[in-house]
C-alpha cells in the first residue's frame, strides 16, 4: 500500500509558515477571548454600578414622596404615582431608554371582601409584566433590599435586548403594596462589545497575516540556501563535480555552504581518484587477459598433444595430463569470464538481439550439461508450455545465463532433483531453477551475485567454477532490462529465477514467478 503524500509535505517553507500561521492562532485565539472576557466583565460590572446607583435613588425619591402622599387624596396620590413614572422613566431610543414597571400584589382578604382600593400598575412602553423574569419576582417577595438580574427584555413588537433588572416592593398610599422594577437596557454596552469583538477579530487577522509574511521572509533565507544545496546535491548525482554553493555572508549558513563545498571538493577529488584506479584496474585486466591468450594457446596446444598420448604413459604421468588438461580448460574459461566482466565495467558490453524460441535453448542448455531431461530417471525436470515461447533476446548471453544457473545447481543438487520451471506473460517471460541440496543462508543471498564470492569456499565440487558465473548471469539479465533473483533456505536448496522482457531493452512489469517457490500455491 502506497502511503499519499500531501503537497505541503514536499515544502519546508510552506510547512513552517503553515505551523507557525496555526500556532498562532492559537495564541491569538487564547489571548484575544481572555481580552475580550475581561473587558465584557468590565463593562458588565461598570453598568452594574452605574444602574444601581440610579436604582437606589428612584427607589428612595419614591418612597420619599410617597411620604409626602401619604393621607392625600386620591388624585394627590396619583399625581405622585405619575411624578415618579415620569422622573423614572429616561426619554429617548430603546437603545438607551429606562423603563418602570408597576404591579399591584392583592392580598386576599382584599378580594374577597371585594374592597378593592385604586390600581396604580404600570409597564412603559406597553411592556408585559411576564417579560421580568419569574425568579427575580420570587426573589422580591423574601427580600427588603434591591435586587437585581441581567436577563433579556422584550417589547411587544417582538424585539428583545439585553438588560438588567432591579426591583424592590414599595406601598403606595391608599392603594397598597406594589412589584417596583427600574429596567436598563444595554444596546450601547452590547454594541460597544460588538465593536471590540469586532475590533479584536479585525486585528488577529492582520497579526497572523504579518505573521506568516515575517515568517516567510525568515524561513526564506534559511530555506534557499537548503534547496540549492538540493540543486548542487542532485547535479552531483549526474554526474557534474564542478557545481559549487555561493557562500556571501559570514553567519551559520555561510559556514555550512563552505563545509559542503570543501566536501564536494573532497568528494569529487575521491571519486576522480576512483575513476582512474578503476579504468587502470579495467585496462590491467584486459591486457593480462589478452596477453595470457598466447602462451594459453601454446599450453594448450602442448597439454593437447600430451593428453592423446597419455595411453602411452605411466599412469601417475597420464592422471597429469588429464589434471592439466582439465585445469587449462578451467583456465581457459577464467580468461574469458575475465574479458566479460572488463567490458561490463567499461560499459561496452553489448547486446545483439535475435528472434528464437526459448524452451528449445533450456533444452539444449540441459543437453549440453549431460542431462537428459527426456530420461525416465532424470535428475533435471523442465515444466514449459506446450507451445513454443518466442522472445527478442541476446541468444548468447541467455543461453549463458541458463548454462551458469544449471550447472550451479547440479553443483550443489547433491544429487537430487533439480526443477526447471518456465512460463510467459504478454510482456514478460520467467525461468526458475530450483535445487534441493544444502541450500543458502540468508545472509548469503545478499552476496551470492559477488565476484569470486563463494558460500563453501572450502567445500569440494564435482564441477569446478571461478565464482564468476553468477555475477556475469547478473550483467547479462540487466542489459535486457531484466532481472535475475535468489532465494535459499538451509537444508532447502536454493531458487534463482530469471526475469527477461519479451523484447530486449523494454521495461519488465511484474515478476511472472515469485523467486520464493512456497508461495507459488498461495
Amino acid at each position: 500500500m502506497r502511503l499519499q503524500h500531501s503537497p505541503f509535505s514536499h515544502s519546508l517553507a510552506t510547512k513552517v509558515i503553515l505551523s507557525t500561521v496555526l500556532l498562532s492562532l492559537g495564541v491569538v485565539w487564547l489571548t484575544g477571548s481572555a481580552l475580550y472576557s475581561q473587558l465584557s466583565d468590565g463593562i458588565k460590572k461598570v453598568s452594574l454600578e452605574r444602574s444601581l446607583s440610579d436604582a437606589r435613588s428612584i427607589f428612595y425619591n419614591a418612597r420619599y414622596q410617597f411620604l409626602l402622599v401619604d393621607g392625600q387624596s386620591s388624585e394627590v396620590i396619583k399625581a405622585g404615582v405619575d411624578e415618579i413614572i415620569s422622573t423614572s422613566i429616561s426619554l429617548g431610543s430603546i437603545e438607551s431608554s429606562r423603563e418602570i414597571i408597576l404591579i399591584k400584589i392583592f392580598n386576599t382578604k382584599e378580594v374577597k371582601n371585594n374592597s378593592l382600593k385604586p390600581d396604580y400598575s404600570f409597564a412603559s412602553n406597553a411592556l408585559s409584566p411576564t417579560a421580568i423574569p419569574q425568579d427575580l419576582r420570587d426573589e422580591i417577595s423574601d427580600s427588603a433590599v434591591l435586587v437585581n438580574q441581567f436577563a433579556p427584555l422584550t417589547y411587544a413588537s417582538g424585539r428583545s435586548i439585553d438588560a438588567l433588572f432591579v426591583g424592590q416592593r414599595v406601598i403606595i398610599p391608599g392603594s397598597g403594596e406594589y412589584e417596583m422594577y427600574l429596567v436598563f437596557t444595554l444596546a450601547n454596552q452590547a454594541a460597544t462589545l460588538d465593536l471590540i469583538q469586532n475590533s479584536l477579530l479585525l486585528t488577529g487577522i492582520v497579526l497572523l497575516l504579518l505573521i506568516g509574511l515575517i515568517t516567510y521572509l525568515v524561513v526564506r533565507q534559511v530555506v534557499r540556501p537548503v534547496r540549492d544545496a538540493a540543486r548542487v546535491a542532485s547535479l552531483f548525482t549526474k554526474g557534474d563535480f564542478t557545481q559549487r554553493l555561493r557562500v556571501q555572508s559570514n553567519d551559520e549558513i555561510a559556514t555550512l555552504g563552505t563545509a559542503f563545498n570543501e566536501m564536494a571538493a573532497s568528494i569529487q577529488g575521491q571519486i576522480s581518484r576512483l575513476e582512474n584506479l578503476s579504468k587502470v584496474q579495467q585496462r590491467f585486466v584486459s591486457d593480462v587477459s589478452h596477453e595470457l591468450r598466447t602462451p594459453l594457446t601454446t599450453l594448450r596446444m602442448a597439454s593437447d598433444v600430451i593428453y592423446a598420448q597419455r595411453d602411452e604413459f605411466d599412469p601417475v604421468i597420464a592422471r597429469s595430463a588429464e589434471l592439466l588438461i582439465a585445469q587449462i580448460d578451467r583456465f581457459e574459461k577464467l580468461l574469458q569470464e575475465l574479458l566479460e566482466v572488463s567490458r561490463f565495467d567499461a560499459e561496452v558490453a553489448v547486446l545483439e538481439p535475435t528472434d528464437f524460441e526459448l524452451t528449445a535453448l533450456v533444452r539444449r542448455c540441459v543437453a549440453d550439461l549431460g542431462v537428459r531431461v527426456e530420461a525416465p530417471d532424470s535428475q533435471i525436470t523442465f515444466d514449459a508450455p506446450k507451445y513454443p515461447v518466442h522472445i527478442r533476446a541476446d541468444f548468447r548471453r541467455v543461453e549463458r545465463i541458463m548454462r551458469n544457473l544449471i550447472a550451479n545447481a547440479l553443483d550443489h543438487s547433491e544429487g537430487k532433483v533439480i526443477e526447471i520451471e518456465c512460463v510467459e506473460t504478454a510482456t514478460e517471460v520467467a525461468v526458475s531453477v530450483r535445487d534441493h541440496g544444502e541450500g543458502m543462508e540468508a545472509t548469503s543471498l545478499t552476496r551470492v551475485f559477488d565476484r569470486f564470492w563463494r558460500a563453501d569456499p572450502s567445500r569440494a565440487r564435482t564441477r569446478g567454477g571461478t565464482g564468476l558465473g553468477l555475477s556475469i548471469a547478473l550483467e547479462d539479465a540487466r542489459l535486457h532490462n531484466g532481472e535475475l533473483d535468489a532465494w535459499g533456505a538451509i537444508g532447502d536448496g536454493a531458487n534463482f529465477v530469471l526475469t527477461l522482457p519479451r523484447i530486449a531493452g523494454n521495461q519488465i512489469v511484474a515478476r511472472p514467478l515469485p523467486v520464493n517457490p512456497h508461495r507459488r500455491n498461495l
